[in-house]
């Protein structure tokens, strides 16, 4: 059994039957990739707002992109699940923890093992892995936690109440988008909360909406 990461006082990990879990304050959360199968039914995927998104006009090939904010993989689940390879980076040691975890289980899994086998974790921050030479994705996913409130449905507000005791907003918005920018990607796509501002105060290209959120696209020039 692995040494685990130390966890905020009030809150520990657990090994439980369906997977190692955040327990603490009459909360519990845990990584799993099973709720989102109906997502990534062909006819269902095609219609999800950030496939649409990240898709890349003409590119022929795999697309590689950078989850640079992971938290528990279910965006990268999705993008996984549309042909994307994918680099999920989560610089929170507990949060990291519980999504290697659930896609230990995931690989596991008949169901899953396939979606998950394009995904490879990067514990750390993501900061690092973008500054690296010749990563070069071709796109760059950012989904800094939300420092507004927005309405949930009661599982999801549980969820965050947890992340919020891990994980703060994200305070350094200029330099993750402007490394998302030296990273020479191809597109950087960003979730913001749907009347929410700018990243970085950098305007789109264009932007998919949906009921509470939006996806701002930026589309960068072809690389010579």
């Amino acid at each position: 059994m692995e040494n685990l990461p130390a966890t905020p006082q009030g809150l520990q990990l657990e090994y439980q039957a369906e997977g190692l879990t955040l327990v603490g304050n009459g909360l519990a959360l845990r990584g799993d990739f099973t709720h989102l199968l109906p997502r990534v039914q062909p006819a269902n995927l095609s219609r999800e707002l950030l496939v649409r998104a990240a898709k890349i006009k003409g590119f022929d090939g795999v697309p590689h992109v950078v989850d640079a904010t992971a938290g528990l993989g279910e965006d990268s689940f999705l993008l996984a699940a549309a042909g994307f390879e994918v680099t999920l980076c989560e610089r929170d040691a507990v949060i990291a923890v519980l999504l290697r975890d659930a896609l230990n289980r995931a690989q596991e899994s008949p169901q899953l093992a396939q979606i998950a086998g394009q995904m490879h974790l990067y514990e750390g921050d993501s900061i690092d892995l973008l500054s690296q030479p010749g990563l070069m994705p071709q796109v760059v996913y950012l989904d800094p936690m939300f420092p507004q409130k927005r309405k949930t449905d009661a599982l999801t507000n549980k969820k965050l109440q947890l992340f919020q005791q891990l994980e703060r907003p994200c305070e350094d918005e200029a330099e993750l988008m402007q490394v998302a920018y030296d990273a020479h990607p191809l597109k950087i796509v960003v979730k913001r909360p749907l009347k929410g501002p700018y990243l970085a105060e950098k305007k789109p290209s264009h932007s998919l909406a949906g009921k509470v959120v939006r996806y701002d696209c930026y589309v960068l020039p072809r690389r010579e």
